[in-house]
């Protein structure tokens, strides 16, 4: 212990307060000076932290013992003084001091009591950067978090996102995007000018759709078609414009989306429409065009029983060419009705799918088209049945068989299978496969369509498959078809389960 006057210890601590040392740092000094200045032997402050964790314990010499709260601080020995640091009341730390002779402590009171009001507005502003140090902390792994949540969202989206700013420089670019048909990685775009990155649209197109939207604000959305690895995909591209601060445009958000399935989805139920449309209207027409027809082959037979054999030859063969167009128009209309018209009889039960693709066979193996072929039949044993009017769909599988021996009038091979339905548990599939000529892929989603043939003139009235969608889809089925120009075309037809009987 030095001879320090009182004033010059209260100056140094003071001073040591003022150090550039972390805070328990310059209060070790403070400790430190105490038992140099004054008759202890130690000297100990415990001071509050922010939050619920144990105070900090500040000795010299050094020694570890945290404790909670004031409350937990050990028991006094003897001739030990405490004294609590406050500072607007608050109580933010205790001094202890353990003198070097505890029957004669000699310890200046006014003097420990300044060292305490020194260090009052010292731990208070310790205390309160601490409490807002630690908030920063928090406050920044909140922010970390959501910008970590919200990038995973972006990522997670099953679209492809990027940003780009007014100096047409990328800096968002999403996970879609780095696995989309470009495969570029976000290290590889980021900060980059969308022109360098982006070729599908020319640059001065790109720069011009941009700058509209800085300009004027407005969404703009285009379909994109792009052919990727031989497959033909359409994008919809949306561009909108974002705002960051105030309300200048500062950045354009463009989301690109693959809609092909949703494009081919839209193409089938406009065709399901054109189909029902149609089959309305040849409902209604039965009597306006069934009648007339009636009557026209009516006056031909009366005229010829009239004449008799005096008739000119030649009127007599115009007579026949009546009678035969006359019979032509009402096997048509007649096709047109079954595929519109619900029958009244009509009641599905449990079929074996196996069952009605041999009967279909079995009809079918004597007419002249299929002695050029040769036909592979795979089936699926122990298949499910299916629920389904019987004699409709052998009626659908002959159309269908029909119209793929047409397809190989020089002969081929139709291989016919049947199984489940790998994508859907409630349904039965069978699939037609010819090796003929195939359709062009501009007229696959036309086949369905009534009248619509790919067959030369004569061959065929162009109702078969139609009918065939219509039976299908009357069983509560559905029937697609792929094709390859020069390898042939398959037809799958999917049929639903029958229910099974509880048990």
């Amino acid at each position: 212990m030095s001879s320090l006057s009182a004033v010059a210890v209260l100056r140094q601590v003071a001073q040591a307060l003022n150090r550039d040392l972390s805070p328990d740092g310059n209060l070790r000094v403070v400790m430190e000076l105490l038992v140099d200045h004054l008759p202890v032997q130690r000297a100990t402050l415990w001071r509050r932290v922010p939050g619920p964790g144990p105070m900090h314990m500040i000795s010299a010499p050094f020694q570890a013992d945290p404790v909670t709260s004031f409350d937990d601080l050990p028991s006094l020995t003897p001739g030990t003084q405490r004294l609590f640091v406050a500072h607007a009341g608050n109580r933010l730390g205790l001094l202890e001091l353990v003198p070097i002779d505890p029957a004669q402590p000699n310890l200046d009171q006014e003097v420990c009591h300044a060292v305490g009001e020194i260090m009052a507005p010292y731990l208070d502003a310790v205390l309160l950067s601490e409490g807002l140090a630690e908030e920063l902390a928090l406050r920044a792994g909140e922010i970390r978090e959501q910008r970590r949540f919200t990038n995973l969202i972006i990522d997670s989206l099953p679209v492809g996102i990027y940003v780009v700013d007014r100096e047409y420089r990328i800096r968002v670019w999403n996970r879609k995007r780095e696995t989309g048909t470009q495969g570029l990685r976000r290290d590889q775009v980021i900060g980059r000018p969308v022109f360098d990155v982006l070729s599908r649209q020319s640059a001065e197109e790109l720069r011009d759709e941009l700058d509209e939207i800085f300009q004027h604000g407005e969404v703009v959305q285009r379909e994109l078609d792009v052919a990727t690895g031989g497959d033909q995909r359409v994008y919809r591209l949306t561009k909108v414009p974002m705002r960051l601060d105030g309300q200048e445009i500062s950045h354009v958000v463009t989301i690109g989306e693959d809609v092909t399935e949703r494009r081919l989805t839209d193409a089938r139920i406009l065709q399901s429409d054109k189909l029902a449309a149609l089959g309305q209207l040849a409902a209604g027409v039965m009597h306006e065009i069934n009648n007339p027809l009636a009557t026209i082959g009516a006056c031909a037979a009366a005229i010829e029983a009239r004449v008799g054999d005096a008739f000119d030859p030649t009127a007599r063969e115009y007579l026949e060419i009546i009678d035969a167009e006359v019979q032509r128009c009402s096997r048509i209309v007649d096709r047109l009705l079954e595929f519109s018209r619900p029958r009244a009889d009509q009641v599905p039960k449990p079929e074996d799918l196996n069952v009605l693709v041999a009967q279909t066979m079995f009809l079918l193996k004597h007419h002249a088209r299929f002695k050029r072929l040769m036909v592979e039949r795979t089936i699926e044993e122990n298949l499910p049945s299916v629920q389904v009017e019987g004699e409709r769909v052998i009626q659908a599988f002959m159309a269908i068989m029909l119209n793929a021996a047409d397809a190989m009038a020089s002969g081929g091979t139709l291989r016919v299978r049947t199984g489940r339905n790998p994508g859907r548990d409630d349904e039965a599939m069978v699939e037609f496969s010819d090796s003929g000529e195939g359709i062009p892929e501009g007229e696959i989603s036309r086949i369905f369509e009534p009248f619509f043939s790919t067959k030369a003139p004569g061959r065929g009235t162009g109702l078969g498959l139609t009918i065939c969608y219509g039976i299908i889809e009357e069983q509560g089925g559905r029937i697609t078809a792929d094709s390859r120009v020069g390898e042939g075309t398959t037809f799958r037809v999917y049929l639903p389960l029958a229910k099974q009987p509880e048990t």
